[in-house]
């Protein structure tokens, strides 16, 4: 729509600017023309005086004032604004200027009347039809002034020193009129014609190239824009181009391998003149990486030639194949985890015999002293292993979760009272909520407070033996998209996460803790991911962990 509506200004500032330079050029030739002719007619005038030359000082005059008019005309051009108007001027000038070397130049025998044409077809040229029929009436009016004052004898004097004879007959005036006059207007007529002709030429022209100007740039874009790799070779051999893509891809430019045997550059390339299918391989990129790509090979019809030209499209298949890969670990991992689940459960129940075995015995009084140590061992680690098969079934089935407003503030004070009654909270731990009274996020209010127990858990393990201090805090955002959202923060002043584990924290079974599942912070993740948010760890070693959890609001 902008273009559009820029068209037509911008085809107007064309047009104006392609007529002025047609004016300045019919100027120039106007004073070339007529120069030229008066002086090639000078110098082959005859001793007999054959051909009708006005004086001197006559001509150096004509000369001098054809020189003085286009000058200021050239001089009015750079202020004038209707051009049209001013080309009028001009070859009305033209034919005024004409008429007087006619006149004096022997009116009906004058051998300048043929200057007439001249502004007729320069006007048709620069002004099309009409601009060719005024010059062409006005020549005819002019001509027809000249004759009949010849016929009055009204004639300059001098005009007797040559061999001119003035009409005296109305009939031959009238002839030379009718003969002179449709000729100027046949001259027009038909420059008229030609100039159309050569205007719907020039329009065609135009709009073709404009065409194909705007085909050029749509495949450049095209060629440019797209996300597949597109290498051209000719006959199989020389790389003529290559698009943005490729470069990405290959991380090779067109001046690195433009011009190159495509087979020394990719020799993993197989340009089969058969190949109708997408293979795959590993290419070489200029960093010496390997990766691997899907490509295609196909001929292109190129008319007029008898070289052979091929287009080769590229695709990166690195995060398709790692997509693969994380597809069939999920895969390998559900397996096993439906496995595992079953062995859980089988283990469940034998466990839980044990455990009310042990506690009966312990309560019963029968059993030695001596057992007694070896009875709370049982028990502790019977209770031990029935947590962590708690831990594991909830991360192997995870529930979807059933949404609804979850008041923050009172679920974050009712895990810390908790935790503070359990031995995993440090002796000497200070606790700092900071978040409004009313803040809340959406989710499943079990899961929620399972999230943050397991962070906050952790939290009190990085603190153990130190004096330290837990900060959690809670506000409400909204994204780039303006989707509102919560946004939780647990920190510690602990001894942090090293670097070369932190990306691991999340995996299953994974911990530094020596009575520790691994499955806490797994379960986290679970929990957010079902969520529909996300959560992020950042930790520095001795200084301290910050957690923040994200979820989004309805």
């Amino acid at each position: 729509m902008f273009n559009s509506f820029l068209a037509k200004p911008l085809d107007n500032i064309a047009a104006a600017a392609i007529f002025k330079r047609q004016l300045q050029w019919m100027l120039f030739l106007r004073v070339i023309f007529l120069s030229i002719l008066l002086a090639v007619t000078l110098v082959f005038q005859s001793a007999e005086k054959s051909i009708i030359i006005p004086p001197l000082r006559y001509s150096a005059a004509f000369i001098i004032a054809v020189y003085i008019y286009t000058i200021g005309s050239a001089f009015l051009l750079r202020f004038i604004k209707r051009y049209s108007s001013f080309a009028y001027a001009q070859i009305l000038g033209d034919v005024l200027l004409i008429s007087l070397l006619v006149f004096y130049s022997g009116g009906s025998q004058s051998v300048f009347i043929i200057l007439y044409f001249f502004p007729i077809i320069a006007g048709s040229f620069v002004l099309f039809r009409m601009g060719g029929l005024a010059p062409a009436a006005a020549s005819t009016i002019a001509f027809s002034v000249i004759l009949l004052l010849e016929y009055q004898g009204h004639y300059p004097a001098f005009l007797e020193n040559f061999w001119y004879r003035p009409l005296t007959d109305i009939r031959a005036a009238l002839n030379v009129f009718t003969i002179h006059g449709l000729s100027f207007f046949v001259i027009a007529i038909l420059s008229a014609m030609l100039s159309e002709k050569v205007r719907r030429a020039e329009k065609a022209l135009l709009t073709t190239t404009l065409k194909y100007d705007q085909l050029s740039v749509l495949y450049k874009k095209i060629f440019d824009d797209i996300p597949s790799g597109i290498i051209t070779v000719i006959n199989q051999k020389n790389i003529i181009s290559l698009n943005l893509a490729t470069e990405k891809i290959t991380g090779f430019s067109p001046d690195d391998i433009v011009a190159k045997d495509i087979g020394r550059v990719f020799p993993e390339l197989k340009l089969n003149e058969d190949m109708n299918f997408r293979s795959e391989v590993e290419i070489t990129r200029k960093d010496r990486e390997k990766i691997p790509i899907g490509y295609s090979f196909a001929k292109l019809n190129m008319p007029g030639t008898e070289d052979h030209y091929e287009v080769i499209t590229l695709q990166d298949l690195s995060r398709v194949k790692l997509m693969q890969k994380q597809v069939r670990q999920a895969e390998k991992m559900a397996v096993i985890g439906e496995m595992a689940a079953s062995i859980a459960h089988e283990l469940r129940s034998p466990l839980s015999a044990i455990s009310v075995a042990a506690e009966v015995l312990d309560t019963s009084g029968d059993i030695q002293s001596r057992n007694q140590g070896l009875m709370n061992i049982i028990t502790r680690e019977c209770a031990r292993l029935q947590g962590t098969i708690t831990d594991f079934l909830s991360f192997s089935k995870p529930m979807i979760p059933e949404k609804e407003f979850v008041h923050l503030q009172p679920l974050v004070r009712e895990i810390i009272t908790m935790l503070q009654h359990t031995r995993d909270w440090p002796q000497h731990c200070r606790e700092t909520i900071t978040m409004p009274e009313k803040i809340d996020c959406w989710g499943d209010p079990q899961q929620i407070h399972k999230l943050l127990l397991n962070i906050l858990l952790n939290s009190c393990q990085a603190l153990k033996d130190t004096e330290g201090e837990i900060t959690v805090s809670a506000r409400e955002v909204e994204d780039e998209t303006e989707e509102a959202r919560t946004i939780m923060e647990i920190s510690d002043n602990g001894r942090g996460i090293p670097d070369l584990i932190i990306d691991r924290i999340f995996e299953p079974f994974f911990t530094t803790s020596e009575n520790g599942t691994g499955l806490g912070l797994s379960i986290a993740k679970q929990i957010v991911d079902a969520h529909g948010g996300g959560i992020t760890v950042t930790s520095e070693e001795t200084k301290g962990t910050t957690v923040q959890i994200w979820l989004p609001l309805p």
